[in-house]
């Protein structure tokens, strides 16, 4: 096994052993006792206000949602969700599948691959099953803007390899690449929203002269691009100053190439270095609104008390398959689950700028978003 998908191998038993859950029907109720994904570190400080919304190009900073200026005394009690609401049966604190990818190819090679043909099935079950993509930054931010009914995912790719991104001579997306795949997937499936989430590395999809064209038409057709540092190290290891030397040389590059700070960005391995907040910030460099760990289980509700912007869990995109316990933790695991519990899945009550949720989980709405909070 290459050494880089044995470290991801590794970080991700730890995960396991601190106490990742079982599938089951108690596997919600013991959520708020399971330990953080490889690399996470432990919560610092309560939600923050809702932070930035993305830009129409998906990165960069712009206005806050659902409001950009927050209740000074939030009510006591929540209004009441709409008719359509309830009939949606809408959970906007429910959990939100954020699928993670590494190379996109005809036939795999490596235990993190995933085929053209797995990749486009996936896609497809995910329109099928009511799922809406939306950007990293625009989950971050709160900007979920989806049909009532339907349930938020979030599509991320590490590594910015060849099979994820490509342009042809005539400047479009080559094919059987993995934004050739979801652009495809839209098209048979009208109102799948072709948008995904590229964290990138030097190489940058090894476009070379056409790094530039590349990354503009990406953000000019609603997909983000993210920080993923320069060569793809292991922060944990790390000292301060080569922490932000790698995050800070590829967003140098990526605004060079784009005139866009990125919002968001994913560690390499899933690896957090020994303070967190070297990788959150740096003046003058970076400002990242959420930071994406390499976990096994689907996020929090951004609106959720318990969400952590700067360790959000990613679920890896695979079958049921023995390795790494995928039977139980991979995206095809997790979709059966959630799709047999549909009370636990965010599903979206149509309205962007209000939270809607069954009474019962009023508890579990942060406070900084109660005054957006609808119940029934």
């Amino acid at each position: 096994m290459p050494i880089l998908h044995k470290l991801a191998a590794a970080l991700i038993v730890c995960a396991v052993v601190l106490g990742l859950t079982l599938p089951g029907p108690d596997r919600h109720k013991e959520q708020a006792t399971k330990a953080r994904a490889a690399g996470a570190a432990t919560r610092t400080a309560p939600p923050t206000a809702p932070g930035p919304s993305p830009s129409a190009s998906g990165s960069g900073k712009a206005s806050a949602s659902p409001s950009a200026s927050a209740s000074p005394t939030p009510p006591a009690k929540l209004a009441a969700a709409t008719p359509a609401a309830v009939a949606a049966k809408a959970n906007e604190l429910g959990e939100v599948p954020v699928l993670m990818y590494h190379r996109i190819m005809k036939k795999p090679e490596a235990s993190l691959d995933r085929s053209t043909k797995e990749l486009h099935d996936e896609l497809t079950r995910l329109a099928k099953e009511g799922y809406m993509p939306i950007t990293a930054a625009e989950f971050v931010s709160g900007r979920i803007d989806v049909p009532a009914g339907k349930h938020p995912v979030v599509l991320t790719f590490d590594d910015s390899t060849p099979g994820h991104f490509g342009l042809d001579a005539q400047g479009n997306p080559k094919p059987d690449t993995a934004v050739s795949i979801i652009l495809d997937v839209a098209k048979q499936n009208p109102g799948f929203r072709p948008v995904a989430t590229f964290y990138l590395n030097k190489d940058l999809f090894l476009l070379g002269p056409q790094e530039s064209a590349g990354l503009k038409w990406l953000i000019q057709h609603g997909f983000e691009v993210g920080n993923h540092t320069v060569t793809h190290p292991d922060l944990s290891r790390m000292s301060k100053d080569a922490v932000q030397k790698e995050i800070g040389g590829m967003e140098s590059k990526i605004v060079s190439l784009t005139g866009a700070h990125t919002t968001t960005f994913a560690y390499p391995f899933g690896a957090a270095p020994k303070k967190r907040s070297w990788a959150e910030s740096k003046d003058g460099e970076y400002d990242f609104r959420g930071i994406f760990l390499a976990g096994w289980k689907p996020s929090e509700s951004p609106f959720s008390k318990d969400f952590d912007r700067f360790a959000i869990l990613r679920v890896r995109s695979e079958g049921k398959i023995k390795e790494n316990d995928c039977k139980l933790y991979c995206s095809t695991a997790w979709l059966d689950w959630l799709d047999k519990h549909p009370g636990d899945r965010f599903t979206s009550d149509g309205d962007p700028n209000t939270i809607s949720f069954p009474a019962a989980g009023e508890k579990s709405l942060a406070k900084d978003y109660r005054q957006y909070g609808r119940t029934y």
